[in-house]
């Protein structure tokens, strides 16, 4: 089992959504974030003032899937989310130890 992480723009969370609906992709959870990478943020104006803003809006999407989904769920995200500007985010693919669905008992792939 994998634990995806992926940061994106919270404009292509819909995209991204569908695209992995369309893999059959069950569940996720979604955060709204703030962070930045090589952005380092951004400058914008307010009522005639420049400011700088550190922290930009981000989404947090998380998903546990079996190992042999990994590569199509990752190339779902990275297309969906993708722009080709700086600022499109980032996927982390972790090892998952062990899942258990409270309501019935199950555990890890029959959890998922």
């Amino acid at each position: 089992m994998k634990f995806i992480m992926a940061i994106i723009k919270p404009f292509k969370l819909d995209e991204v959504r569908e695209a992995l609906t369309g893999l059959g992709i069950e569940g996720m959870t979604v955060t709204e974030v703030k962070g930045y990478g090589r952005q380092k943020g951004q400058s914008e104006i307010y009522r005639g003032a420049e400011y700088e803003v550190h922290f930009l809006p981000k989404v947090k999407i998380e998903i546990a899937l079996n190992a042999d989904q990994v590569e199509r769920c990752v190339e779902a995200i990275s297309t969906a989310a993708g722009s080709g500007k700086i600022g499109d985010g980032k996927i982390f693919v972790m090892d998952l130890e062990k899942t258990l669905r409270i309501r019935t008992g199950e555990t890890d792939a029959q959890a998922l």
